[in-house]
């Protein structure tokens, strides 16, 4: 399917990451924003909301980021493509609204443009402290999805991505932006309307009265009826069985449970995306994500003037982590070198997959501002001895 042309705006741009993305989750054909207003994030919703009318989409101010989340979760069970924009300490609130929809196996998208913390910490100034949080915020077992982007373009294509992905796996979907991305103004190219892949919503065409919302018949993905179709059925955070009926059998949580875990486990391969560079022969790889992968770059090119053999592995979608590629490469290799704005998060998966096998060195920053590349390029010489 292809997009909507009335939510592309075709052309070359100058625009920040947040209007990026805002640009990007309309031309997905998200028409359903709700929110509540928090640095560095406004400008999302504060784009969209201007574009809006103009597509019949709608914006909501919700009272809080709780009921923002709560708000799109609903909005989506009519069919609509749907967003919320947060940082920091609406992150956190969003939390157990994030688990529901997960539970409810609702599409939607979560934009978290990271700053310093913790609590109100650096309103202003970046952060990559969230991490963790987007992969283990909420409480129970379940997966998601994550994605990095490094640019404002990167802003505009993930965002199309993420509805993409949130859609295919029925899945609340991260877009884990950082402040310098977010307000960072760069060139960004919006292709025509009928080059943009859209995946649409699966709704089913079995008649109401045969239709039960959590029936997969061999896929991992049930399909959606929209409220208001005239299916009568059930949804709920509760454990469910297939027609969203609350089932407390340890029967039920298992399988039901399991297939939220296995509908992103058993694609893993399919959702799995990085970038990397220089990595063959290499003897440090460099793991890095969103803002601080531009400034690994150029310390990676300030260490091979040293002559040290130095590549870099990018986390384009950081949740599910690629775990078997930073295996393979824990066998070549003497180290990796992790710089991160935070004290030390996406290192420890690092740690886990590589073993004993190579050294993870993590690169910490409080945040506020990004890595001087000198302190980068220290770890990378040191690690390579």
């Amino acid at each position: 399917m292809k997009a909507d042309p009335l939510g592309v705006l075709t052309g070359a741009h100058y625009l920040d990451g947040d209007f990026a993305c805002g640009e990007g989750a309309m031309a997905a054909g998200c028409r359903f924003v709700a929110g509540y207003p928090i640095t560095p994030s406004t400008e999302v919703v504060e784009r969209m909301s201007r574009r809006f009318p103009m597509m019949g989409g709608t914006f909501i101010q919700m009272e809080d980021e709780l009921a923002s989340m709560a708000a799109v979760v609903g909005a989506s069970w009519t069919g609509t493509k749907t967003m919320t924009v947060t940082s920091g300490p609406g992150f956190s609130l969003m939390m157990e609204n994030l688990g529901l929809a997960v539970m409810m196996e609702t599409p939607t998208v979560v934009v978290n443009v990271q700053r310093g913390g913790p609590s109100t910490g650096l309103p202003t100034m970046v952060g990559q402290a969230d991490m963790m949080q987007a992969r283990w915020g909420s409480h129970g077992d379940y997966e998601l999805i994550a994605l990095c982007p490094q640019s404002p373009q990167e802003a505009f294509d993930l965002t199309v991505d993420a509805f993409n992905l949130a859609e295919t796996y029925r899945i609340p979907v991260l877009v884990m932006m950082d402040e310098c991305v977010g307000h960072m103004t760069e060139k960004v190219v919006i292709p025509p309307a009928d080059e943009i892949e859209i995946v649409p919503r699966r709704l089913t065409r079995k008649p109401p009265g045969e239709f039960l919302p959590y029936v997969v018949n061999g896929s991992q993905i049930p399909e959606f009826a929209r409220a208001g179709d005239g299916h009568r059925f059930h949804t709920t955070g509760l454990t469910h069985d297939e027609r969203g009926y609350p089932d407390m059998s340890v029967e039920c949580q298992e399988s039901s449970v399991r297939r939220l875990l296995d509908k992103i486990r058993g694609n893993v391969d399919q959702i799995v995306r990085y970038e990397e560079e220089g990595v063959e022969g290499a003897d440090v790889v460099l793991v890095t994500y969103g803002i601080t992968a531009r400034v690994a770059q150029a310390a990676v090119d300030m260490a091979r003037e040293q002559g040290i053999k130095v590549g870099m592995l990018r986390l384009i979608i950081a949740w599910p982590f690629p775990e078997k590629r930073i295996s393979e490469l824990a066998n070549q290799i003497k180290a990796f070198v992790v710089p991160e704005i935070n004290y030390g998060q996406m290192v420890l998966e690092v740690q886990r997959c590589a073993g004993d096998r190579a050294a993870a060195v993590l690169v910490p920053h409080g945040g506020g501002s990004v890595h001087d590349p000198e302190t980068i390029v220290e770890a990378i010489v040191g690690a390579a001895k």
